[in-house]
């Protein structure tokens, strides 16, 4: 057995002072587990050095890339456990190859994720960014110019249906949609069913759509998913939302598409580059809602997700696999079985 179980956890989730930015996001279960330790990394880098991972059994991690540069040589390290579902800043195979199993906290960003999503559309659907702006300039009377709509007897499409687009189902149910549909290859018809969702392909969810929100992973077959061929498939009147990753939507493409007014409006949550620049053209709209990659930060995704990446690493502690696994071909590897081994020898 090892003397202690090492748990490191990125410097980006400290705030510049030094403090925690979060609250509370669970550690209290390493707290309360005598043969654990945690510590912070004493700087942010946006690739993770092989000096942070070297001497750790674990890692808890926002934002850093970690590759084959600093997992090489990261004999002890045996997890790493996202803070969220997206993974495209950590490369899968490269965790594999060091015997490392990369895990993700699903349950804890499901229903903040969807309420902030079911937030946004119905902020496009009501008109609530061009209404306040117009009060904001003293135009009070303009309001009767702009007209919202009701999410009543409208088409809801997703293109993703795991977690956070079924829960964003689930939540849209009681608003009387006429049609509930979702571009997803992996998703299970049955499961699909038992939603109330039609599978459709993209060309068909993008037609017929009146708020397409975006729910799917950034990977190699989503990347510039939505570009202008796609969005020109889209109605006038409809509306996209996107809270995934923003180089999902090709933006060049949608900033065009909403200036022309090729589609009614956007809510988007995340962007190409991150921050966005600030003179990106898409701040000079008003038929666009932006938000700095934060819609679904509520105190209870926060905790949930921590709490999810703690129980990870306690997992992994006492020589168990963890749950939400994504390399799980990684748990067949013999490095990978003896790193587990030594936790429970002693």
């Amino acid at each position: 057995m090892v003397d202690r179980f090492r748990v490191g956890i990125t410097n980006d989730f400290l705030t510049s002072d030094g403090e925690p930015a979060f609250g509370d996001i669970g550690l209290g279960l390493l707290e309360a587990e005598p043969n654990v330790s945690y510590s912070y990394f004493t700087e942010h880098h946006a690739e993770a050095t092989p000096q942070q991972v070297a001497d750790i059994d674990a890692v808890i991690t926002l934002y850093p890339q970690f590759n084959e540069n600093n997992l090489r040589d990261a004999e002890r390290l045996t997890l790493i456990a996202r803070f969220g579902v997206g993974y495209d800043m950590i490369d899968v195979e490269a965790c594999t190859r060091s015997d490392v199993i990369l895990a993700i906290t699903p349950e804890g960003v499901r229903r903040g994720m969807a309420e902030g999503s079911l937030t946004l559309m119905l902020a496009l659907a009501k008109q609530i960014f061009p209404k306040s702006q117009l009060l904001r300039d003293g135009r009070w009377y303009e309001s009767k110019n702009v007209v919202g709509s009701n999410l009543t007897d409208k088409t809801i499409g997703t293109i993703g249906l795991g977690n956070i687009g079924e829960d964003l189902m689930k939540l849209v149910v009681p608003f009387h949609p006429t049609r509930l549909l979702s571009y997803d290859p992996h998703c299970p018809p049955d499961r699909a069913a038992a939603l109330g969702v039609d599978l459709v392909d993209l060309g068909t969810l993008l037609r017929e759509s009146d708020f397409v929100s975006i729910h799917c992973l950034l990977n190699d077959d989503t990347r510039a998913l939505l570009g202008e061929p796609e969005l020109s498939l889209m109605k006038p009147t409809a509306f996209l939302i996107n809270t995934a990753r923003g180089p999902i939507i090709d933006q060049r493409a949608l900033t065009e598409a909403l200036r022309k007014r090729q589609i009614a409006g956007a809510a988007l949550d995340v962007f190409e580059i991150e921050p966005i620049d600030p003179h990106d053209p898409l701040l000079e709209l008003d038929n666009v809602i932006l938000l700095p990659h934060s819609v679904g930060a509520t105190r209870e995704l926060l905790l949930g997700n921590g709490r999810g990446a703690c129980q990870a690493a306690l997992d992994v502690c006492r020589g168990r696999v963890p749950q939400h696994v994504v390399n799980k071909e990684v748990l067949e590897r013999p490095g990978l079985k003896r790193k587990l081994q030594r936790y429970t020898d002693g």
